[in-house]
C-alpha cells in the first residue's frame, strides 16, 4: 500500500507575502479564500502540485531537511530564472556544481531554501 502527496505545506508568518510569491513562481493562481492564517494554490483542484501556507507562531530557526528542487521552463537559461526570482523576493544564496549537476541555491522571503536548475 502507498500513500500520495497531497499538499507541500509551507509554514509562514506572512501568509500573503510567501503564498503570493510562489504563485507568482510556479505560475498558479492563489485560490480565491485567502486568509491572514491560510492560503492555498490549487487546493480544490486535482492538478498538482497543491500547495498551503499557514501561519505558524513561532519562526523558522535551522537549514530546511527537506526542499524543493525547480527546473526552469525550456528555452529559460538556470541564470535568467534565477534573476526573475530574486525580482520576485528569492535570496540567492549560492552556485553549485557537484555529481555532474548543477544548480542554484535561493530562499523564498521567509527563508526556506529551495533550488533551480537549468531545463533538462
Amino acid at each position: 500500500m502507498t500513500v500520495s502527496v497531497g499538499f507541500v505545506t509551507v509554514d509562514c508568518d506572512d501568509v500573503s507575502t510567501v503564498a503570493e510569491f510562489w504563485s507568482a513562481t510556479l505560475g498558479i493562481p492563489l485560490d480565491p479564500d485567502a486568509s491572514p492564517y491560510m492560503a492555498s494554490l490549487n487546493r480544490k483542484s486535482a492538478e498538482l502540485p497543491r500547495f498551503m501556507f499557514l501561519k505558524v507562531p513561532e519562526p523558522k530557526t535551522a537549514k530546511n531537511r527537506m526542499h524543493l528542487d525547480l527546473v526552469a521552463e525550456q528555452g529559460v537559461s538556470r541564470a535568467e530564472a534565477v534573476a526573475r526570482l530574486v525580482e520576485l523576493g528569492a535570496t540567492h544564496l549560492a552556485d553549485k556544481n557537484e555529481w555532474g549537476h548543477s544548480w542554484a541555491v535561493l530562499t523564498d522571503p521567509e527563508g526556506n531554501e529551495f533550488c533551480v536548475a537549468a531545463p533538462r
